[in-house]
């Protein structure tokens, strides 16, 4: 009978291991995602802060054509 407590005990415990080991790598494989997951957040943003900055020199370029042209026209007409 002991025999037999013992290797359901032993059953128990290997499982209980096992359990603990899936855990484990499902605890891992999740903040490896989460930092994966970030990184992508941080290169996006950094793409919209750089998208931003190069359409804010596009409008400051196109301001400043249309600037030139108004005062063309203005010195056109003196």
């Amino acid at each position: 009978m002991t025999d037999m407590t013992q290797m359901l005990h032993s059953m128990e415990n290997a499982m209980r291991l096992q359990n603990q080991a899936k855990a484990e790598r499902r605890a891992e494989k999740a903040a490896k995602d989460k930092k994966e997951f970030q990184e992508k957040l941080m290169r996006a943003a950094s793409s919209d802060i750089e998208l931003s900055g190069t359409a804010s020199k596009a409008k400051g370029s196109e301001d400043a054509v249309q600037r030139d042209q108004l005062i063309g026209l203005m010195m056109a007409g003196f």
